[in-house]
């Protein structure tokens, strides 16, 4: 089965607000086999709605609508639904009641006349009711019970889902009671694992899997470029989640001997912050950072982190030349001689962080990350990111070319990236 997301709301094409609903139902659809074609988004406009809604039934067998279901005029969802499918507006008592008791459960002694507007449904329809907000969600089957309703869709056999456009009211309803509905729909289901890959840019990665990716069919491997990452998803199509990891698990077992180390986990849910946290916790490793370009970015993901109090000590920015000196005791000379990025700098700046701070490891970067500062010696994009684990250094050169927030989120992931290998070689993790 297709499922086409149209996502209602002029706010969205002015890019007041992310949509985050389309990431989010492809996500879930996948999962539940159901393929995704289209994704639009349209503007608060009748005329415009109805095109998209009209296109939508003649190429897809389920249209999902998120947005627009509000008390407002410009709240139009229900009604473009309601005209395109050729049925009435009804209302619904049950919703009328909830509505009633949400405005009484918040000490709101009126409810405004426009607010009845969301206790009318399309008729034939089934009420997802909303447990966060005051618009239930609505599933219309076109073919289900005609003869109870006034009209008749020239679409055949589809099925449409409303639902409200707040993430917080949206996700809990899919999760409770639209994707138990379309599950029972598709007979099989898309199984899916992640592999995570650092070290490899995703011309590379994909090079080293040609001959898996020539004439795949069931699973198929897909990469994915994310900044100093390269992400593999593993695909099969499956009557169920069993069979689907038995066809699975050959291929990611295939690429763990590919890639090796530079897997850093095999979970879609786990970063690679997570994973450093974890390997820093497992081997009684207490970490200090040491900062110039990244001005607290890699702090700042370790943190993101929960139990990261655990393996983080403290955080050092030292931007300027006089605070390396001042708490990380990088020497004046040393920076005469060789300039603030260098690797000579990024070893005592970590060296330094970790002796002021008694921890036994460290991480440091200094670099030009632009889009001024650079010389024909040092260009912008050149970073240096040194590591010292239980009094062992190491230390990286990288010329990156991106924009300067580019170039500093790349930082951080190699740098992370980095502590993970340094852990990896000291303990065999």
């Amino acid at each position: 089965m297709i499922a086409e997301f149209i996502s209602v709301g002029t706010e969205i094409l002015l890019g007041n607000i992310v949509n985050t609903n389309a990431n989010y139902l492809a996500v879930k659809c996948a999962e539940l086999g159901i393929s995704n074609y289209y994704q639009v988004s349209v503007g608060d406009n009748e005329e415009r709605l109805i095109q998209t809604l009209k296109l939508a039934l003649s190429r897809s067998d389920i249209v999902i609508l998120t947005g627009g279901l509000g008390p407002t005029q410009d709240d139009l969802t229900k009604e473009v639904t309601a005209k395109v499918l050729q049925r009435k507006l009804i209302e619904d008592p049950h919703t009328k009641e909830r509505i009633t008791g949400f405005f009484k459960g918040r000490n709101l002694k009126e409810v405004t006349e426009n607010n009845w507007k969301q206790a009318l449904i399309i008729e034939g329809s089934t009420v997802v009711d909303n447990n966060n907000g005051t618009a239930p969600g609505l599933i219309i089957q076109t073919e289900e019970g005609r003869e109870k309703t006034s009209g008749q869709t020239p679409y055949g056999n589809k099925v449409v889902v409303l639902l409200p456009g707040p993430p917080n009211e949206l996700i809990p309803m899919f999760e409770k009671n639209i994707a138990p509905f379309l599950g029972k729909l598709q007979p099989g289901i898309f199984y899916s694992e992640m592999v995570k890959i650092c070290g490899v840019g995703e011309s590379k990665a994909e090079t080293m899997i040609q001959d898996l990716m020539a004439g795949q069919t069931n699973p198929t491997i897909a990469t994915y470029a994310k900044n100093g990452e390269v992400h593999l998803r593993v695909t099969a199509a499956a009557k169920n989640t069993k069979e689907g990891k038995l066809l699975v698990k050959p291929i990611v077992d295939e690429l763990k001997k590919r890639f090796m180390t530079m897997i850093y986990t095999t979970n879609e849910k786990e970063n690679l912050e997570d994973v450093v946290v974890s390997f820093m916790a497992r081997h009684h490793i207490m970490l200090t950072t040491a900062e110039s370009c990244t001005g607290g970015l890699i702090a700042g993901r370790i943190v993101n982190v929960p139990g990261a109090s655990a393996v983080l000590g403290e955080g050092f920015i030292t931007y300027s030349n006089e605070a390396k000196q001042k708490y990380l005791k990088v020497k004046e000379q040393t920076l005469k001689d060789y300039g603030a990025v260098s690797k000579e700098t990024a070893a005592e700046m970590a060296f330094g962080a970790a002796a002021v701070s008694g921890s036994n490891a460290s991480l440091a970067v200094t670099g030009i990350a632009g889009p001024d500062g650079g010389t024909k010696e040092k260009p912008v994009g050149l970073v240096y990111i040194a590591c010292t684990l239980n009094g062992k250094l190491s230390v990286k050169e990288y010329k990156l070319n991106g924009s300067r927030q580019k170039n500093r989120d790349y930082t951080v992931i190699y740098a992370l990236d980095l502590l993970r290998n340094t852990i990896m070689e000291e303990y065999g993790t």
